[in-house]
């Protein structure tokens, strides 16, 4: 019999790789979201068939915080966030085949803007502000649920890199255009994971049994947003890039309907759990993971 993945909020750029991944290695796949075939997130006896018996869940769903932090946008994102958590929890409850695991997305926005030392889950400090409360009433929610027969970890992941999606093509963007210098003053730091190990992360837990809880995941070697852009313009073989100050950064934050802080923001993250662990990443440092990316994404030009 195959084993059976749940992947709830599966549809987006982590989720679409990891269903690639896990049916590249005969597991079948079932997928919680709001699009078509999917299973619909009101349809609560199908999220009972596809849990119960279930190896694993993985809960990827959430709004995207790319947007405006108006009163709306800032309801769906935690909204999006605890009930999606809170459907997933009642329902393993219910089950009588509960998932041996189930891995709940939170995220390294909890910990304080850090210019002065880093984060780890035993040292690290939570911020304040409203992605910081996000983080926190997440987790509270994940981990309030009382399940003998299923072990939680929540990852705290950090900004997610590889091709066909997430933050890269946009920094692309701006390298291709001149403007791939420094943002801001270029000394926040800037703490990233090539998504193959995100995904081998999640492969990590699901074998050590011993292992559940928080966990951050990001590369052991986060870099400053000067040295990011300067990696960037390397690897697309640009010498130059114009800086954005500040007042540049929020201005144009106001015109693409998002938020400065997700560029501003110092996010200085440390995987000391799964390093203590014996994790080994695949990708530990931001040039081999650009190297990959850019392979891959000149391959498929090659070919097309």
């Amino acid at each position: 019999m195959s084993k059976r993945v749940v992947l709830a909020g599966g549809t987006g750029f982590i989720g679409q790789y990891f269903e690639k991944k896990y049916r590249e290695e005969g597991y079948d796949i079932a997928i919680i979201s709001r699009q078509e075939p999917h299973i619909n997130w009101n349809d609560r006896e199908g999220i009972l068939e596809a849990v119960d018996g279930a190896s694993l869940v993985i809960n990827l769903a959430g709004k995207s915080v790319n947007c405006r932090y108006n009163e709306r946008n800032k309801k769906e994102i935690l909204n999006s966030r605890i009930d999606t958590t809170l459907i997933i929890g009642e329902t393993i409850e219910k089950c009588e085949n509960p998932p041996a695991l189930w891995i709940n997305s939170s995220t390294a926005t909890i910990y304080r803007h850090a210019e002065d030392r880093p984060m780890t889950e035993d040292h690290g400090e939570e911020g304040e502000g409203f992605s910081v409360n996000v983080g926190k009433r997440w987790e509270e929610v994940f981990f309030c649920f009382n399940l003998p027969s299923t072990r939680q970890a929540a990852l705290r992941i950090t900004i997610a890199l590889g091709k066909d999606g997430g933050v890269i093509p946009v920094y692309q963007n701006l390298v291709k255009f001149g403007l791939g210098g420094k943002q801001g003053s270029g000394e926040q730091m800037f703490s990233w994971i090539h998504i193959e190990d995100l995904y081998r992360i999640v492969r990590f837990i699901e074998a050590r049994e011993d292992l559940n809880g928080v966990f951050n995941c990001g590369s052991p070697n986060p870099v400053q947003n000067k040295e990011l852009m300067r990696l960037l313009r390397q690897s697309m073989g640009r010498d130059f890039g114009m800086p954005a100050t500040d007042w540049m950064l929020k201005a144009g934050a106001v015109v693409i309907r998002t938020e400065p802080e997700l560029i501003l923001k110092s996010r200085w993250v440390l995987p000391s759990r799964l390093l203590r662990a014996g994790f080994i990443f695949a990708y530990p440092t931001l040039k081999l993971a650009l190297e990959e990316i850019n392979s891959e994404n000149m391959k498929n030009t090659n070919t097309a």
